[in-house]
């Protein structure tokens, strides 16, 4: 009964566990409780408690009327709040003290599954998706060889397969391996490329190459040019192709001869996507990579309304896909898909005998760990497994049709409101959605640099507001020409028009005044 610690402030484990402190009986994580005399049933206790403290924190988070953040700025929290201390101790605590800090770090954190947080690209909380979460670390395995993680490897193996079918790719072709991140995800994807031009990078390095080149749109994510940067080809070999407003234009492909070209599907701010097709016929006609980051836009590929703003993704040499965006399932959970099988092990391969025998009595293709740049991985793909297992593919696409209705929805009850100005006056491409706030101080004033650098600061000081009384919360930024905008999105599908109308008026009451 989740009410009986928020009541009474004690529940019958803790009254259980302050029995054992006064008796001298105090016990650490560290020792499990299941090693001591009648440590099963204290076990079972302290995980009933747990759970009740989750299952609060669960139902909190999609009840409309609490708040999705309490705030504190970094000092406050570091000092300590309420008996809640960051500091570790040299002594363990009892049991009590753990759960009270379970507690508090939930209290003091932000409820992204809440049906008004539209900070990130990635939001809401999948039960299913939960579970399998849960799951995972119970089993606490590692994904680098069958013999430690047999069904988890196989789930691996099934998911890549299906995703690859979804973007378009042959039975005879495809690889891939789940990584920690969508930038990670982009990694992959140049230092595969990269091998596959140069194989000899991987024993001389880069001096035995000459100075290579890749493009990207101007709004493509920022971890391209980072991935550039660690693999050591520097950032400067990043060529960035202008857009046209939310359409990045081929045509500036054709200023150097590269060997990658990463094209976006989704973009992060602006939902936008590279004209794949065109992009396409670009890379095939200069024997060029194709990388689609699709960590944004993979989603789409679920509904068959939507896909279309794909076309041409089967084309890619390799694609990113974060199925913990826009398909909800827990972070993290991204792939990176490779269409031509082997490469990902030859590239990374390093045969280390500990691990990576050649004389196991399995088939030892499926110890995937030198397939990676990592040694330890974790167990993301129980969570989706069992998501999709719990959804199928149909469910999947209509959670993604609801989202892309809910951006619907806001850009047309912002085209009726005066106080509102959208950045672009056409449909949304994604769920993505961004505008303006004009408070009265601003209306009807002429467009010039007094005026943008006032509207700059409208934003920010709506966002601290926000934050402070943790009704809601969405994110901002400048870009390119562009003031500071705020930028909508939706990911979960628990959020309805009414949390929509909210996030307005909310937004339309904290700004009033500026």
């Amino acid at each position: 009964n989740p009410s009986m610690s928020r009541q009474s402030g004690k529940s019958s484990l803790l009254y259980l566990c302050s029995q054992h402190i006064k008796t001298n009986q105090t016990l650490s994580i560290s020792l499990s409780p299941l090693n001591k005399s009648g440590g099963e049933s204290l076990t079972c206790k302290f995980f009933q408690e747990l759970v009740n403290i989750l299952m609060d924190y669960i139902f909190k988070s999609n009840e409309r009327s609490s708040k999705i953040l309490d705030f504190h700025h970094p000092h406050q929290l570091k000092e300590g709040l309420e008996g809640f201390s960051l500091d570790l101790p040299d002594h363990p605590e009892p049991l009590e003290q753990i759960l009270v800090d379970c507690r508090d770090t939930l209290k003091y954190g932000v409820k992204t599954g809440h049906p008004r947080f539209f900070n990130q690209l990635s939001s809401g909380l999948d039960l299913v998706g939960l579970a399998g979460q849960w799951l995972t670390s119970t089993a606490n395995t590692n994904m680098f060889t069958y013999e430690v993680s047999p069904v988890f490897l196989l789930m691996e193996e099934v998911l890549l397969k299906k995703m690859q079918s979804i973007v378009g790719w042959c039975e005879e072709e495809g690889d891939g391996i789940f990584c920690p991140g969508g930038a990670v995800s982009n990694l992959y994807s140049l230092l595969v490329a990269r091998y596959d031009f140069y194989p000899e990078v991987k024993t001389k390095g880069m001096c035995a190459l000459p100075r290579l080149a890749l493009f990207t749109s101007e709004h493509s994510h920022y971890s391209v040019r980072k991935a550039a940067a660690v693999l050591g080809m520097g950032s400067d070999s990043v060529q960035v192709v202008p857009c046209d407003e939310r359409y990045p234009s081929p045509e500036g492909l054709f200023g150097l001869v590269p060997f990658y070209v990463n094209a976006t599907a989704g973009t992060t701010v602006y939902g936008a996507f590279d004209p794949l097709t065109a992009i396409a016929d670009v890379c095939d006609r200069h024997k060029l990579w194709l990388h689609v980051d699709a960590a944004w836009g993979g989603g789409l590929l679920m509904s068959r309304r939507h896909q279309g703003k794909l076309q041409g993704i089967e084309r890619a040499s390799s694609v990113t896909w974060n199925p913990h965006k826009l398909m909800g399932a827990p972070l993290q959970c991204s792939a990176i898909l490779i269409k031509k099988r082997g490469l990902l092990q030859e590239c990374n391969q390093l045969c280390a005998e500990y691990l990576f025998q050649s004389d196991k009595h399995y088939d030892i293709s499926y110890d995937t760990g030198d397939k990676t740049i990592q040694c330890g991985r974790h167990v993301d793909v129980f969570k989706l497994w069992l998501m999709w297992k719990a959804k199928g593919s149909e469910g999947f696409g209509s959670q993604v049709n609801k989202c892309l209705e809910n951006a619907e929805y806001l850009f047309k009850q912002l085209q009726r409101r005066a106080d509102f100005k959208l950045v672009f006056e056409s449909k949304p491409e994604h769920s993505n959605v961004c505008f303006w706030y004009l408070p009265p101080s601003l209306r009807g004033l002429p467009p010039g640099p007094d005026t943008n650098r006032r509207l700059h600061e409208v934003a920010p000081q709506i966002k601290a507001k926000m934050m402070e009384e943790g009704t809601t919360l969405i994110g901002y930024q400048p870009l390119g020409s562009n003031v500071n905008f705020f930028r909508c999105v939706f990911s979960n599908p628990a959020t309805q028009h009414e949390d929509v109308d909210f996030l307005l008026e909310e937004i339309a009451r904290l700004g009033s005044n500026l």
